[in-house]
């Protein structure tokens, strides 16, 4: 099984440092990123109408590259995870966890025994489809694959000690946009509630020995979350990218004109 980048550098002590792919689904991108230098592509499924079939093939320019691949999936159920893991993903990413019995839960679907449930196939990317040794891959895949649960809600925040204490869990990720509508402030990054809330994640993840992140605009917020303890951090993605171009390229041409 293929070695997770990010679980080696938070291993480390290392921060990571990850790149959206919300719109663009193609391997060349995808090698590209990785080529690049950053650690892991954060592939949406919440938002976005991508099917598991796009996973493939992104999934394998990330190992010719030597980067993860981090699976926002859809909440269906188990075949969700499992099919994204199975298809080549090292992470998964959940959004919307509410309570420590939901974590638990997803950790059941995520992990092999003893820590979970997860079936065995074996001819998946993840057990190079069939050439890895059985045992082998067993006795590894729980300690190459990294858990993450988004605290997007007040319920969360409100029992997120106990979410953070779950075996199994790796890292919780904040989501600012769905956490400051959920505490009554939307969109206000900078009010206290939303500050408290982050700051109780941040402890209660220093508490429990997991890792947390959050998404940064820009260098500086980057910076600020390092400082207070996160250790992924989101620097761009592709539809982002992709806007902010076309603006800038639309801006640059606008003064053209036809009159002599």
């Amino acid at each position: 099984m293929t070695k997770s980048r990010v679980l080696q550098k938070l291993r480390a002590g290392e921060h990571v440092v990850t790149a959206g792919m919300n719109r663009v689904a193609e391997p060349w991108l995808a090698e590209t990123i990785g080529r690049i230098g950053y650690d892991v592509i954060w592939f949406d499924m919440e938002h976005r109408a991508f099917e598991y079939d796009k996973l493939d093939p992104v999934a394998l320019a990330c190992r010719m590259s030597g980067i993860d691949l981090m699976v926002r999936v859809l909440k269906t159920g188990y075949t969700s995870p499992m099919r994204a893991l199975e298809f080549g993903a090292n992470g998964i990413m959940v959004p919307h966890i509410r309570s420590a019995e939901e974590a638990r839960q997803w950790v059941e679907w995520v992990r092999f025994p003893p820590l979970g449930r997860r079936g065995f196939d074996g001819a998946g990317a993840d057990a190079q489809y069939g050439l890895a040794d059985a045992h082998e891959y067993l006795n590894t895949a729980n300690d190459n694959i990294f858990l993450v649960l988004q605290i997007e809600d007040k319920e969360a925040v409100d029992c997120v000690e106990e979410i953070a204490a779950v075996p199994g869990v790796d890292l919780l990720f904040v989501g600012p946009g769905d956490l400051s509508i959920s505490l009554g402030v939307p969109f206000e990054f900078d009010h206290p509630l939303l500050d408290s809330a982050t700051r109780r994640v941040a402890r209660a993840v220093a508490e429990a020995g997991k890792w947390w992140g959050i998404p940064t605009g820009s260098p500086e917020q980057a910076q600020a979350a390092l400082r207070n303890g996160a250790r992924l951090i989101t620097a761009g993605n592709d539809h982002q990218m992709l806007v902010r171009g076309f603006k800038n390229a639309f801006a640059e041409f606008s003064n053209l004109t036809t009159r002599p």
